[in-house]
């Protein structure tokens, strides 16, 4: 029963408090036996959505634009059974980066059969004090849309810190990343053994 969970940090921070977050996630996804990769954001360009529509024209599963990681990430998606995508918070919202990529992925899915239709989703989100909640509804809505499952915790899945390294002292934003990975692997099981 192999399975794999595919996270994206949409951090400018490579190694940041999002990507911390995200390992307490991985962490407990791996002690269960799935496979996890995640894959940063940090000091790569991804350019927004152009709404050229070649995607829906073209029917081949990628966006046009090609000079950047938005389609080795969809592929990387579609061969997932799990999906995190993981964003800091910047004035109430996901990264620049992450909204791109959002839009991006999410049109080429939409429009060559939902292609990431009853995979399990989860975001992360990593916030200095407040606004993380409208970060955490735009990756849910992107899932949502996309007919995906999506999977909680014990809280909202937010972890509170500034300075790279200050979410390590959020106890109970990393035992609500902990309960995510624990959520996670049990609904993935529950599905495969379907």
């Amino acid at each position: 029963m192999d399975m794999k969970v595919i996270a994206f940090n949409g951090s400018a921070r490579k190694d940041g408090n999002t990507a911390r977050l995200v390992r307490y996630v991985l962490q407990e996804l791996e002690q269960e036996g799935i496979g996890t990769e995640m894959v940063q954001f940090a000091g790569k360009r991804i350019r927004g959505c152009t709404a050229c529509m070649k995607c829906r024209e073209n029917l081949d599963g990628r966006c046009i634009i090609r000079n950047d990681i938005v389609n080795s990430c969809i592929e990387k998606m579609a061969a997932s059974d799990g999906i995190i995508l993981a964003s800091p918070t910047y004035f109430s919202d996901v990264s620049a980066e992450m909204k791109a990529f959002i839009d991006r992925s999410g049109m080429v899915a939409r429009v060559n059969g939902d292609l990431f239709r009853r995979k399990v989703g989860a975001a992360v989100v990593a916030v200095r004090r407040a606004g993380g909640m409208h970060a955490f509804d735009t990756i849910n809505h992107f899932f949502l849309i996309g007919q995906m499952i999506v999977v909680g915790s014990t809280y909202w899945n937010i972890g509170i810190g500034w300075k790279p390294g200050d979410v390590e002292r959020d106890e109970e934003g990393i035992r609500t990343m902990q309960s995510l990975g624990q959520n996670i692997a049990w609904i993935l099981k529950r599905l495969k053994a379907d």
